[in-house]
């Protein structure tokens, strides 16, 4: 039986064993998903080790902190400077990034996009500024701070202070801004004036109506959560952890079906 196990701190909340052991069941896979609340990122792969897993997620505080400890990192979250996926694989563990996949996978129903505003300049920004850029959409972002601007050099970039609204295709919130409060991730003045002009929007949170989705369809625009992206990364991941042909539809279905439970 494989072994796999999402790391964290915390991670009680994480949903992933959930989507994971759902395909896994229906799919008829001979293996188990669990999860483990880690303090220290750099012991993670003493423990992965330990435990024998085959595979495992990492979400926060750990996806840059692990990096430096694989044998092996992909191209993409070599870019993105974090992981969120580990396979064993011939006795070395390789690491991935299936966030931006997952989030191209998202916004895939809205059509052709030319140019994104990212809001935000943590990780997942990272993640899905460099997924759009390798798909030719150009990618600005706008923070409130000039310092965490300062790892996305391959970007335009700007503050709150010195930005001036243009047309955007698609505004995405990265921030944590609506998660466990009402704040928008940027002045409402400024999100206004973005948000009159552009088409789409789309959040990364996706547990609650948020107030930035909410001013995006006040204005108009075609809206997406998270959820899809959680989904869409989660199937990426899984696709690594079982490097062998599996039923697309089912897996994606059985997932679906978690994520609502």
């Amino acid at each position: 039986m494989k072994v796999f196990a999402v790391f964290g701190n915390p991670v009680a909340h994480s949903i992933s064993p959930r989507l994971h052991n759902m395909a896994i069941q229906e799919l008829g896979l001979d293996a188990v998903y669990t999860r483990i609340c880690l303090e220290d990122g750099e012991k993670l792969i003493e423990k992965f080790k330990t435990l024998r897993l085959s595979g495992a997620n990492i979400t926060v505080p750990h996806k840059e902190v692990v990096m430096p400890f694989c044998d092996y990192v992909d191209e993409m979250a070599l870019k993105i400077g974090s992981v969120n996926t580990l396979v064993l694989k011939n006795s070395q563990i390789c690491a991935y990034n299936t966030d931006g996949l997952g989030f191209l996978e998202a916004i895939k129903p809205f059509g052709d996009i030319k140019n994104a505003l990212v809001l935000g300049a943590g990780g997942t920004a990272k993640a899905v500024s460099y997924a759009l850029e390798n798909e030719n959409i150009k990618v600005t972002l706008l923070n409130r701070s000039p310092k965490r601007l300062e790892n996305f050099v391959d970007f335009e970039r700007f503050t709150w202070d010195n930005f001036n609204a243009k047309q955007f295709d698609i505004v995405i919130n990265t921030t944590s801004a609506g998660l466990k409060d009402e704040e928008l991730p940027a002045p409402k003045e400024i999100l206004e004036n973005v948000l009159k002009q552009a088409r789409f929007a789309f959040d990364v949170i996706y547990n609650k109506p948020t107030p930035f989705l909410n001013l995006a369809i006040a204005n108009g625009l075609t809206c997406k959560n998270g959820a899809d992206m959680l989904l869409y990364q989660a199937i990426h991941a899984f696709y690594l952890f079982f490097d062998q042909s599996l039923d697309e539809e089912k897996l994606e279905n059985s997932m679906r079906k978690a994520l609502i439970l």
